[in-house]
């Protein structure tokens, strides 16, 4: 994995945690220690998204060569062993 997909990967964790403390603080109350925990999970989330923005930046991937089909007609004798798809050989008949 690169640092980027790294990231990434913690960043999701972290959205699942903050979630994972929503719904616990409507079961327990919004009392002082979940009030702790969630605020420690938002800044958990906040650091990492300040980290991805100072990580280097991933090199752009090379774009792939462009390759041009001509519009000529292929030479038949290519096909001449080939089975027609689903229909199986020219010189055989079908079950």
């Amino acid at each position: 994995m690169s640092l980027h997909d790294d990231l990434t990967a913690v960043q999701r964790c972290l959205d699942d945690l903050v979630r994972s403390v929503a719904r616990l603080e409507q079961h327990v109350g919004s009392g002082l220690d979940i009030r702790r925990v969630r605020t420690d999970a938002d800044h958990l989330r906040d650091s990492v998204a300040l980290l991805k923005e100072a990580a280097p930046a991933l090199p752009p991937k090379p774009r792939p060569e462009m390759v041009s089909i001509p519009d000529t007609p292929y030479d038949r004798s290519l096909w001449t062993d080939a089975d027609d798809e689903g229909l199986g050989a020219s010189d055989r008949r079908a079950p």
